[in-house]
């Protein structure tokens, strides 16, 4: 089966989300600059409105947009969002950092991890910037990371099939591996088939 996931700015759209039957929902404010952490009035709303359901409610913790290299008061600013989403009903957290070379920020992702308390998170595409990704992948595996979402290169070019399919064959099943950017309604199961993943995100993976 595969798992849909769609990204939502905000609540406006989460009842009919529910009523097409979608499996995840990744939920975000400001998706003109990829996506930032919603209002904690968002989180609560969209919780108690997917509570009843089978869908998975995964939040944005993003502070800004632009590059995913943050400072100590970023940082803060990222710990009690995390916080305050798990007080909200997020039931995962979708989040990644870097360092100034391109490397995980395995402090930040501590930090997150920890807030989160427990639940699933997410590596987002942060991940697609990331020179050494089989390293990586085994980085956030060691970190008990549960999925990465990525396009496998730039998002101005198509989904880097080929590459993906590498990645996840290395991963083999200790991560899952989530495709997006250009994923939508028409393709998700072609492009699902050459890379060999059952998760893939997209703002249109379905259509509302």
């Amino acid at each position: 089966m595969i798992i849909r996931e769609l990204c939502l700015e905000n609540f406006t759209k989460v009842p009919q989300a529910l009523q097409a039957g979608i499996e995840r929902i990744e939920l975000c404010d400001n998706l003109a600059v990829g996506g930032t952490t919603p209002s904690y009035g968002v989180i609560q709303e969209a919780a108690e409105y997917v509570a009843e359901s089978k869908t998975t409610l995964a939040v944005m913790i993003r502070p800004r947009g632009g590059n995913f290299v943050y400072n100590s008061h970023e940082l803060k600013i990222i710990e009690t969002d995390t916080l305050k989403a798990v007080e909200s009903g997020a039931q995962n957290i979708v989040f990644g950092a870097l360092t100034t070379d391109n490397k995980i920020d395995s402090d930040a992702l501590e930090t997150v991890s920890i807030a989160a308390q427990g639940l699933p998170i997410t590596f987002h595409m942060a991940f697609d910037e990331i020179t050494d990704q089989k390293e990586a992948i085994d980085q956030l595996v060691e970190f008990g990371i549960d999925k990465i979402l990525m396009h496998g290169g730039p998002l101005d070019q198509p989904l880097d099939t080929d590459k993906i399919k590498s990645l996840i064959d290395y991963a083999q099943g200790k991560i899952n591996i989530i495709i997006g950017g250009g994923v939508n309604a028409e393709n998700f199961e072609e492009l699902a088939q050459l890379t060999g993943t059952n998760y893939v995100h997209g703002t249109k993976i379905i259509n509302l």
